[in-house]
């Protein structure tokens, strides 16, 4: 027999190989969490405990959740960690409802008309290869330290993935769904309307949600490198004094709401594109 298949056979037929998943995929996803988990933590504690790497680099964990319970406890009691964490999610949010604006009508023009795809969209191509973190000093001397410049390079990285997937899913739909809409009079609104943007919403959520995770690389990369506000701002005065564990921790609390801004992204792909979960690269069912 061959190894990782099964076989099945009914009378009269031939002995058929079914193909079986391999043991590790068998395992529940919170079991497999949750030993990834305690095997990184481990290999972290191990790391540390033998001197491999100083501890100026590399906290221990110890010391690591000792710092995450006191940022808790200042996030609790509306201390400045509650400030910095409240500008960031400001930042996030209005960078991440931009980026929606501005990469969805991009998005459309680039995937309904030939000048979008022949003119807009090379330009767009080659704004998306440059070095995004290099726009940063433009952007604070443009709109100045404030939250502006911060927004401004959050939208401004995470505006392309919605322009992609947008164009690619208007040309979801298959050519015999654009014929018969053709058929019956509909005309270029209407189709896209009817027929374009609900076909190409697995796409269009699945560009949503990289840009949710790009929209905090930008907030957080605005706020490192200019002013002294936001979660970023914390980080860098922290790195300046080899204060690692309030790295480690604040860093730590940054990606909770990065995680919440994903999470309510795939909850409402869930609710308005419940008839197709999970088949498109990117989609969670």
């Amino acid at each position: 027999m061959p190894t990782g298949f099964q076989s099945q056979q009914t009378p009269g037929e031939d002995t058929v190989w079914i193909e079986q998943d391999p043991w590790i995929d068998r395992v529940p996803r919170s079991v497999a969490m949750v030993a990834l988990f305690v095997l990184i933590v481990g290999l972290w504690w191990g790391a540390t405990a033998s001197g491999l790497v100083s501890p100026i680099i590399l906290p221990t964990p110890a010391e690591t959740w000792e710092d995450i319970v006191f940022v808790g406890a200042n996030i609790l009691s509306a201390g400045y960690v509650l400030e910095a964490l409240w500008t960031t999610t400001r930042t996030v949010l209005y960078g991440y409802a931009i980026a929606a604006g501005i990469g969805f009508s991009l998005g459309v023009l680039v995937g309904e008309t030939k000048f979008g795809e022949r003119a807009v969209m090379p330009y767009l191509v080659a704004i998306d290869t440059m070095p995004k973190v290099a726009f940063a000093p433009l952007f604070i001397a443009w709109l100045g330290f404030g939250i502006a410049s911060k927004v401004a390079l959050a939208a401004f990285i995470a505006t392309f993935p919605i322009v992609v997937s947008t164009a690619a899913g208007l040309y979801a739909a298959s050519e015999n769904e654009r014929m018969l809409f053709k058929s019956i009079g509909a005309t270029r609104m209407q189709t896209l309307v009817r027929l374009k943007l609900p076909t190409g919403l697995p796409y269009l959520f699945t560009g949503l949600k990289i840009a949710a995770v790009g929209v905090m690389a930008g907030a957080i990369t605005g706020e490192f490198l200019g002013g002294g506000e936001g979660m970023g701002a914390l980080i860098r005065v922290s790195a300046s004094q080899l204060d690692t564990p309030r790295v480690f921790s604040l860093i730590i609390y940054l990606s909770f709401l990065g995680l919440a801004m994903y999470l309510f992204v795939v909850w409402l792909q869930r609710r308005l594109v419940f008839w197709n979960r999970g088949d498109v690269p990117g989609a969670i069912g």
